[in-house]
C-alpha cells in the first residue's frame, strides 16, 4: 500500500534543515517574548494551550517548508 502525501515524510537538504530552525528560532522568540514580557504570564492553563498551539503552528509551518522541492534533498543519480 502506497503512503499518501498526508503521511509521508521529507529529507532536508540544507536549505531546508536552515529554514526549519530558522522557524523554530521565530517561534521561541514570540513565546520567549510573550513569557518575559508577562503579557499572558508563564503559568496556568491558557499559556499551556498557548505554548501547545505554537508547537502546532511550528510544526505545520515546517512541514510546509520541507514541501517546498527546493529544500528536499535530491536523489543523487
Amino acid at each position: 500500500m502506497a503512503i499518501r502525501n498526508e503521511f509521508s515524510t521529507y529529507a532536508l537538504n540544507e536549505a531546508g534543515t536552515m529554514a526549519a530552525n530558522a522557524i523554530a528560532e521565530q517561534f521561541s522568540h514570540l513565546l520567549n517574548t510573550l513569557e518575559l514580557s508577562n503579557m499572558c504570564g508563564t503559568e496556568g492553563r491558557e499559556v499551556a494551550l498557548v505554548r501547545t498551539h505554537l508547537q502546532l503552528a511550528s510544526f505545520y509551518a515546517k512541514r510546509a517548508m520541507a514541501q517546498m522541492q527546493v529544500n528536499q534533498k535530491t536523489e543523487a543519480l
